[in-house]
Order: C-alpha cells, then sequence, then structure tokens
C-alpha cells in the first residue's frame, strides 16, 4: 500500500506537467501563427473598397469592387455583366463618364453602376478603361452553326434588304472594337441582345444614337443570330 500510494502523487504530478507543457507549446504556436499572419498583411496589396476616394488606385478598385461583377481579368462569369477585358480604352471611358453622369440609364446599367461611378475621379476611370483594355480577350464559345451562320453574314455583310449596315463597319473586321465603337468580340450573347433591344426600342442609351437607327429594323432573330456569332468569334491573332 505504501509504495502504491507513494507512486500515485508521483504519478500524478508527472501528467500535470506533461499537461503544463504541451498547453504551454499551444500558446507559443498560436502566438507564432499570430505574428506570422501580421507580417504577410503587411505584405499584402493595398485593401480598399472606398469608392469615394480619389487616393486609391484603379487597379485596387478594379481587384476588389469592379471584379466582384466582370471578374479580375475582365470576363465576367454571369452574361448579366459585359466582359470588359480587352475592350476598347476610349469606349469605356465614356460608358462611365456616361454612368456617372447619368446619362445612361438603361435598367441593368444604372441598377449597378450609378452608385459605383457616382464618386469616381477622373483619374480613376483613365486608369480603370487602362487597366481592363489592357487584359486578355476572353475566348470564343462554341455555338449551333446555323446561328453562327446566319450571324456571320449580318456581321460582315449587313442586311441589304432593309439597309443595315455590317457591324464591322464600325466595330472592325474581327469585332476588336475601334475607339469609341466597344469590342464586340467573345460578347456574352444574352447581353449583346439586350443592348441591341435597349437601342431599339428606347433613349436610354443617348451616347449610342447612332445604334438606335441601325438596330431599328433588326427582328428578334437577327439579333439572336449576331450574338451568337459574336460570342463564338475568337480573338484575331
Amino acid at each position: 500500500m505504501n509504495s502504491y500510494d507513494d507512486g500515485k502523487p508521483a504519478h500524478r504530478v508527472t501528467t500535470a506537467a506533461r499537461f503544463e507543457h504541451v498547453k504551454r507549446k499551444g500558446l507559443y504556436f498560436s502566438l507564432s501563427l499570430i505574428v506570422a499572419a501580421g507580417l504577410a498583411a503587411c505584405n499584402l496589396p493595398e485593401r480598399s473598397r472606398s469608392l469615394g476616394d480619389p487616393n486609391v488606385a484603379a487597379k485596387t478598385l478594379a481587384l476588389q469592387v469592379c471584379s466582384n461583377c466582370h471578374g479580375v481579368q475582365g470576363v465576367s462569369v454571369s452574361p448579366n455583366f459585359p466582359n470588359l477585358a480587352a475592350q476598347s480604352q476610349p469606349y469605356l471611358v465614356e460608358q462611365l463618364k456616361s454612368f456617372k453622369s447619368h446619362g445612361r440609364s438603361d435598367p441593368a446599367g444604372f441598377e449597378y453602376m450609378w452608385g459605383i461611378s457616382a464618386r469616381l475621379s477622373d483619374d480613376q476611370i483613365d486608369g480603370l478603361a487602362a487597366y481592363f483594355s489592357s487584359q486578355s480577350p476572353p475566348p470564343g464559345k462554341s455555338g449551333n452553326q446555323t446561328l453562327l451562320k446566319e450571324g456571320q453574314k449580318i456581321f460582315e455583310q449587313g442586311i441589304v434588304a432593309n439597309n443595315t449596315p455590317a457591324c464591322s463597319g464600325c466595330h472592325g473586321a474581327h469585332g476588336e472594337g475601334i475607339q469609341q465603337f466597344p469590342r464586340l468580340a467573345g460578347q456574352h450573347a444574352d447581353y449583346i441582345v439586350k443592348q441591341l433591344m435597349v437601342f431599339q426600342r428606347t433613349d436610354e442609351r443617348p451616347e449610342g444614337v447612332m445604334m438606335k437607327g441601325i438596330a431599328h429594323e433588326l427582328t428578334p432573330e437577327n439579333m439572336k443570330n449576331v450574338a451568337a456569332y459574336l460570342e463564338a468569334m475568337a480573338p484575331a491573332q
């Protein structure tokens, strides 16, 4: 009994000591993680979602605000939001300023863009346009060959029967965009159709008054065909 009683407290002391040692190691490890995380944070890129601070770099806004809808590299997942990658820089500047002034009032545009653009400085607008225009263009998508063939005719030749001019005349032979005329190659087909309908039926995009006349004679089938062709159009080599 004596040997048992003498050993029991010793066993308890040893167990307690081990537990204290493990606890201490865990604390040191946790502190190490906190320090490491703090050091890593110092090396992270600038973080700010402030749309009211003109000192926030345009690239920071592009990566942390615009990317939520348009993708980090300007290629959006949802067709509700247009691809901005490789878009014409003058066109992007024009559209951001139009949203900011409330000149562009198509529903999908003002619901998202009026608030976002309201306090952007001219330098930030120029910087955002430069960032997205410098990204790699979106790849073309496969599509229904019948639609693509009909859409190609409209894009390259227009529609002679109702005097609709070829899209390529303003938007480039490869849909790459020319100055204020936007890039269309690789754009979401659904988005293109919606915008053609805006041009055709409303005055919600006054800076695109030329398109109102061009889109006037397009049928829903025409729109669907040319949009499918543009979405499938691969970047020019």
